[in-house]
């Protein structure tokens, strides 16, 4: 089993999977620059937004961020924890033997930061 799914930012859930994740708003650029330990240890996926965390701003630039990266349809994205803070639950609605070894990959491919 993948490092991603055994102790990893992603976790199954009913009707997908969910992904932990730390986000910057207002940084230099839009991206996901990798996986970091916070300091309780749990690992999560560390990505940034130009906009700013008013009204929503920098969950939906988020959301439009990973939906891009992942070509899904951005309304299979939801923030389900966290909407006003750094740190963030998302939720990837679909079939979950469709997304896992899909998104597995995609954290497998990133940085350990």
């Amino acid at each position: 089993m993948s490092e991603a799914l055994a102790q990893g930012p992603l976790t199954p859930c009913a009707g997908g999977l969910r992904l932990a994740l730390r986000l910057t708003p207002k940084a230099g650029r839009d991206g996901v620059s990798g996986v970091v330990a916070e300091a309780d240890g749990s690992l999560v996926v560390k990505a940034s937004v130009t906009a700013v965390p008013e009204d929503g701003k920098a969950n939906a630039a988020l959301l439009k961020l990973l939906s891009r990266q992942w070509k899904l349809p951005r309304s299979s994205l939801a923030v389900v924890h966290g909407q006003t803070d750094r740190r963030k639950v998302i939720e990837i609605s679909g079939e979950p033997a469709l997304l896992t070894p899909r998104l597995v990959a995609w954290v497998d491919s990133l940085p350990r930061l």
